[in-house]
């Protein structure tokens, strides 16, 4: 699958600051290849779900939305306090059209997410008849970002984040890239049933595959082996990296377009 569907819907996380940029420009703002990241993302979302994107903001929301009006019609969620991604996404549930039974959550950070990527997680998620799909990576250097839990038969049974894994769970390298695609009716018990017991005190959204588990949902994952495609942009060097990253790919594809 990889064209628009009426019946999926993505919701796209832009609301922090971004701290460790170091910048008073709202994060998902600071440009690759010339345009802010999150443009990045939303030609992604757009190309399968058309306006049934619903984006997150926060921080600067008047100049993100004014950014991103020039280019996208989108609907827009106002995430008055970033009380976490749980909480974020518990903001979009209630505008989501009635016909949306699939949502596809992505991370206004991640401008090199792939259309074949994202087109291979929702196949997936439909082909299998999943409740929840995790879009992870395996990498060798997992530092930083939260680890996927595999069970037997490869059921996931939670994401735990850095700041709360133990010393065991910090070697596991098949990691959350925080992209997800989940049926409705699952994330809306699920949204519910999210606490704040952790070291950030925030509703992580990652808890609702544990939440899943618990309730014996059909959970998957989709495990890439390309971790610079799905890596978040959290730092000035990052940027540079997604930046250097970018233009690589664009010169692949001229010399693709222009081979004989």
């Amino acid at each position: 699958m990889d064209t628009y569907s009426p019946d999926l819907a993505f919701i796209v996380l832009a609301a922090g600051l971004g701290k460790r940029m170091k910048s008073n420009k709202a994060k998902v703002l600071h440009e690759v290849l010339g345009k802010p990241m999150v443009h990045h993302v939303l030609e992604t979302a757009t190309h399968f779900a058309d306006r049934n994107v619903y984006v997150i903001v926060g921080y600067q929301s008047e100049v993100v939305q004014s950014s991103i009006d020039k280019n996208f019609d989108v609907h827009y969620v106002y995430q008055e306090k970033q009380l976490g991604t749980g909480h974020a996404v518990s903001c979009a549930l209630p505008y989501l059209k009635s016909q949306i039974q699939q949502i596809v959550i992505l991370c206004g950070d991640t401008p090199l997410i792939s259309q074949s990527t994202i087109a291979l997680l929702i196949h997936t998620h439909r082909n299998l008849n999943n409740d929840l799909t995790v879009l992870a990576v395996n990498m060798d250097n997992p530092t930083g970002y939260g680890r996927i839990l595999i069970k037997e038969n490869q059921r996931i049974a939670g994401i735990v984040e850095e700041a709360d894994a133990t010393d065991a769970q910090r070697k596991i390298k098949i990691v959350n890239t925080g992209i997800y695609c989940v049926d409705r009716t699952f994330l809306s018990d699920a949204i519910g049933s999210l606490t704040n017991n952790n070291a950030q005190q925030e509703l992580y959204l990652t808890d609702i595959v544990e939440i899943g588990f618990q309730k014996n949902k059909a959970i998957t994952a989709v495990i890439s082996e390309d971790s610079t495609e799905m890596m978040g942009v959290n730092s000035q060097e990052d940027l540079r990296i997604a930046d250097r990253q970018m233009r690589l790919r664009l010169s692949k594809n001229l010399d693709f377009r222009n081979s004989p």
